[in-house]
């Protein structure tokens, strides 16, 4: 038995026991009331009720004692509570069934589940239309009392809700890939459709309803589906890559849309990408080799922060890689949820607005733990020479630029005073710090171009954005530097 089995089993012999009387957590009918909707409050009150609640048919109303409920009566029960816990209450409330024999009796229980956002009430009226469980009955909930539910309320996150209507085992198998998500995961995919089933359950993919069927959440849909066109509000939350010819957005040589989950199409986006990008032939172990100008590692950490932590509430508008010439921008809908100005960004914890889709990825090894994505990028960035990263915040949306390599003489101004800063961060977070050599091995420069380097540190530190270690130190040469915020 399951163990809300056991426990309406448990609640019946407690309310059945002695003086027979109804409990908060449990209410029993003999048949199926013909007022339904005085079902539908029942129904609110035992998912505003902690623990949710349970109706159990097959118990005498008079005597109080069970006297069993017929299949089709309690085939009738069963359709009806689904419907209404379905169409007639705000939100949707999940229930389920079992059938079990007591005292020699076929008894049918019903399970309630606590809603975690309260109040439940009337789809027809409005949250004070809520009802609630007290002294072992159904009333309808005072104003104090909704107040009450709506603080013990939790607002389900973008990745929980629905994405689907009702399905079928077979339709939810064929919409996702879970088979792919278990090679992510590096072990052997369940052998069985109802293991399959089980698993997705308790990944948070799916979500079972009433024992009719399931719903396929947003983070199933978003992370396995085999085709994003086949959920109407997430087909434009395919990631596209777009290829334009020179160094503007005039003319578009490629357009890739995506349509797989971004979880189980990950690899093959990558694959799609270093494909369209620039490469440079390099000699390695004496053999000539075709190389990407941009390192892979920032590529896939970048385009994994930008998937993770975009704002899936603004609608018409999905991630973007977008190749120039030039340079790429990795663009995601939605600004940042910390207060933290950008420059903060390397090398701290993110706050998350996806934490499921986030943790899921570190599992499905897609990215790297919390934190450490920006400062992987930017070490990938250093040893490939590239001008360092740049971070811009618009209106409805965050944006992250890698450039094409260039030389110390090409980058502008503001470009070495970023990378300037950006080394004395990574410095700084590898216990270590920045200094007149590393900072001239970070641009690849010679010893003779110690100078030069001189001059672009303090424009750093007039900019303030960098300062002195130890400001008592009196040896140029040998001075060390840390972020200003260190």
């Amino acid at each position: 038995m399951k163990n809300w089995e056991l426990k309406a089993l448990e609640l019946l012999e407690k309310s059945l026991t002695g003086i027979p009387h109804e409990l908060n957590e449990l209410d029993w009918k003999e048949n199926l009331s013909s007022n339904h909707e005085k079902l539908s409050n029942h129904l609110s009150a035992f998912a505003n009720n902690p623990g949710g609640g349970f109706l159990i048919f097959g118990i005498d109303n008079k005597t109080r004692q069970p006297v069993g409920i017929t299949s089709q009566d309690s085939e009738r029960a069963i359709t009806t509570l689904s419907n209404r816990a379905r169409g007639t209450l705000s939100p949707d409330v999940i229930i389920e069934h079992s059938h079990f024999v007591y005292q020699g009796h076929n008894l049918l229980a019903i399970f309630i589940h606590e809603s975690p956002t309260k109040p439940v009430h009337m789809k027809s009226g409005t949250i004070e239309d809520s009802y609630i469980r007290s002294g072992g009955s159904t009333r309808k909930a005072s104003r104090n009392e909704v107040g009450g539910l709506m603080l013990n309320s939790r607002i389900p996150r973008w990745e929980e809700l629905n994405a689907t209507s009702l399905l079928t085992e077979s339709e939810v198998l064929a919409l996702l890939d879970l088979y792919a998500i278990h090679e992510l995961l590096k072990r052997p995919a369940p052998s069985t459709n109802q293991e399959i089933i089980h698993w997705m359950e308790t990944e948070k993919m799916i979500k079972k309803s009433d024992d009719q069927g399931y719903y396929i959440t947003n983070f199933g849909a978003i992370a396995a589906a085999r085709n994003l066109n086949n959920f109407d509000d997430l087909a434009r939350k395919a990631i596209r890559i777009i290829r334009y010819k020179g160094l503007n957005k005039l003319t578009t040589e490629k357009e890739f849309p995506g349509e797989k989950g971004y979880a189980i199409g990950f690899h093959e986006l990558i694959q799609l990408l270093r494909a369209s990008l620039p490469e440079s032939e390099v000699i390695r172990d004496a053999f000539r080799q075709e190389e990407s100008v941009y390192p892979e590692n920032a590529l896939r950490e970048l385009i994994a922060n930008a998937l993770i932590h975009q704002d899936f509430t603004i609608r018409g508008k999905s991630p973007m890689i977008e190749i120039f010439d030039d340079r790429i921008e990795i663009t995601n809908p939605g600004t940042l949820i910390s207060s933290k100005n950008v420059d903060r960004l390397i090398g701290t914890s993110p706050e998350s607005r996806n934490e499921i889709l986030a943790q899921a990825f570190r599992r499905y090894h897609i990215c790297e733990e919390r934190g450490t994505g920006f400062v992987k990028s930017i070490l990938a960035i250093e040893l490939f020479g590239l001008p360092p990263l740049k971070f811009e915040q618009g209106e409805n949306y965050f944006k992250v630029t890698l450039s094409f390599p260039r030389k110390f003489a090409d980058m502008s101004r503001d470009e070495r005073i970023q990378a300037c800063y950006q080394h004395a961060v990574i410095k700084h977070l590898s216990n270590s710090s920045m200094t007149n050599t590393s900072l001239r091995e970070r641009f690849k420069m010679h010893e003779k171009q110690r100078a030069m380097i001189s001059r672009l540190i303090k424009e750093a530190l007039a900019t303030k954005i960098i300062k002195a270690k130890d400001i008592k130190s009196k040896s140029s040469k040998h001075i060390e530097y840390i972020p200003y915020w260190a």
